[in-house]
């Protein structure tokens, strides 16, 4: 109360510290709790030991971490068929173990978001088990049953090597289920107002833990509709709007995002008014970038991206190269995808669905320039980054290994025993650590990269400290500059004062590139990684040379004062 008699308005303290914004300047880092980092000596990893990583990824210059589901499940997905959505299972751990890894990892300055499956369940989950032994309970309508298997043809199957129909019997209920994915993962019903309410409690159960945000999985398949492919509805979309409030009321700061493989038009949906998601991958770019490299031509990323929508300015893209699924060819055309298998899966077991189940450095044949350039690419593109685990020291695959779990293969830490992911006899190991001549643990590990100060591992942490210290690569505007040279993808990221010219030559052999920089007349091009400035931008197209698969950042500074020092 004032001398007054007045009294002063409350001071929520919570907004003093306030980031609406923070995953526009993050780097996520994807990181599989399974396979990264054994506590307990199991021979599987946990949550105590991703805790005990969690130094190592600030050293490396993470953000937010991003962990795919690590809920109980029988794991025939790799977690994404949940049989509980507010536990943890048995071999990763408990609740206690998550939320002290939360407080952890936020004690750190880094966030942490997780995998939420909304789509669909395990067949062993108990709201499933309950719907097909009793279809008049109270679980009898939490799932999508019929009586035919014939309704919504128009509906694609998705995994095309393993299912031939989105229905399958059940002997139980004597009825058809439906699943978009695999056949032991039934879709949730969500016209059901009750389906509506259990995943919004689960949503608040993991919120009130302390996370800051969900990656949602599926979300494009969550309603079905008679003479529709029974994506994108618009009820899905109504659905998605009521989650962000609850999210927007309750917990602020949290972020959404939205696992959405659909083509750019589609995926913008899922934005809304800055009422939908926060976030959304931008799936179409990925394969376009292999593309584009393998044909040493700007057009195939330019084009996707001139095709991109504007987004909503509370809103970014995520961005990627790889992650924990087939690198998928779904957003491209049969031409292309034909192309892409030709190049990048030229062995059938590399081909998984749609897609190739390879990870980023055997896709690039291990070529450490080839590596540099799509990682550059990766922070300077429009969106927020996410990286994969283990990509930043070149880790390998195992195609021999079935479905998608080559490239989900153990982190590497050391050259000893079980690759220093765990102490256990190597026959308990989750899965088998990569022991090839190439990629194998003994030559492709944290430990020798840490000492070496040429490695990829430490040329990965710099870059990712030059884009945080410009704030254009996470939230500035982006022009493509096109250019004389088709084989030279050259572009513009502009926030207030921090311009960033960003110049990458596809092409394996040296190329010239002449650019219209008269925009920028009297401004002075500083190289971002070695602070070297190159002559002021004047009226003449502006001459730059790169060697093959090189790349050139540049700070575009107005007077001598804004040179950085060498």
């Amino acid at each position: 109360m004032n001398d007054d008699g007045t009294i002063e308005p409350f001071l929520d303290e919570t907004d003093v510290h306030r980031d609406p914004e923070w995953f526009k300047r993050a780097l996520f880092y994807e990181v599989l709790v399974g396979t990264f980092k054994d506590g307990d000596g199991n021979g599987t990893g946990d949550i105590k030991g991703l805790t005990e990583k969690l130094d190592y990824l600030q050293w490396l210059g993470v953000d937010c971490l991003w962990l795919p589901p690590f809920f109980t499940s029988p794991l025939r997905d790799g977690g994404y068929d949940v049989a509980d959505y507010t536990n943890v299972l048995p071999e990763f751990g408990t609740i206690g173990d998550f939320t002290e890894f939360v407080d952890e990892a936020h004690s750190r300055g880094l966030r942490v978001i997780i995998d939420f499956v909304m789509n669909h369940t395990s067949d062993q989950h108990p709201w499933f088990q309950a719907s097909r032994s009793d279809p008049d309970g109270p679980y009898g309508d939490f799932y999508v049953w019929s009586d035919t298997d014939e309704k919504y043809q128009d509906a694609r199957i998705i995994f095309v090597d393993t299912e031939t129909s989105n229905w399958t019997f059940d002997p139980v209920r004597k009825q058809y289920f439906w699943h978009r994915f695999f056949s032991h993962q039934p879709d949730l019903n969500f016209e059901n107002p009750r389906v509506q309410e259990a995943i919004l409690e689960a949503l608040r159960f993991w919120l009130d833990l302390g996370i800051d945000g969900f990656r949602l999985d599926a979300v494009p398949y969550l309603f079905e509709e008679e003479g529709t492919n029974c994506e994108n509805l618009p009820r899905t979309h109504e659905f998605l709007r009521r989650v962000r409030a609850e999210v927007d009321r309750l917990y602020p700061d949290r972020v959404l995002l939205c696992e959405a493989n659909q083509w750019p038009d589609d995926v913008v949906e899922y934005f809304g008014d800055d009422d939908e998601c926060h976030m959304a991958f931008h799936f179409p770019v990925m394969p376009r970038l292999f593309m584009g490299v393998r044909r040493e031509s700007r057009y195939p990323i330019s084009e996707i991206m001139a095709a991109t929508p504007k987004i909503p300015e509370g809103c970014q893209w995520g961005v990627f190269l790889r992650n924990h699924d087939e690198l998928t060819l779904e957003m491209v055309t049969d031409e292309e995808r034909d192309y892409m298998w030709g190049e990048y899966a030229k062995d059938p077991r590399m081909k998984a669905n749609i897609g190739i189940r390879r990870r980023l450095a055997p896709l690039l044949d291990n070529d450490r320039n080839q590596l540099e350039l799509f990682n550059a690419l990766l922070l300077s593109l429009p969106g927020s980054p996410v990286m994969y685990y283990g990509d930043e020291i070149g880790m390998g695959d195992n195609i021999w290994l079935g479905d998608r779990d080559g490239v989900r293969t153990p982190m590497q830490w050391t050259p000893d025993r079980n690759a220093g992911f765990s102490t256990c006899n190597p026959g308990q190991l989750y899965l088998p650590v990569i022991m090839d001549p190439v990629y194998g643990y003994q030559v492709t590990n944290v430990e020798a990269q840490l000492a070496n100060t040429t490695s990829l591992l430490h040329w990965t942490r710099r870059l990712i400290a030059v884009r945080r210290e410009n704030p254009a690569f996470g939230m500035g505007s982006w022009e493509d500059l096109g250019g004389s040279n088709p084989s030279v993808f050259s572009f513009i990221r502009e926030f207030g004062d921090d311009i960033v010219l960003c110049v990458n030559n596809l092409s394996r052999f040296a190329q010239p590139v002449e650019l219209d920089l008269r925009r920028w007349e009297g401004y002075r091009p500083i190289e971002l990684l070695g602070g070297v400035e190159f002559p002021t931008v004047g009226e003449l197209p502006y001459l730059l040379t790169l060697g093959g698969h090189g790349f050139l950042w540049f700070r575009l500074a107005r007077s001598p004062e804004e040179v950085l020092p060498a």
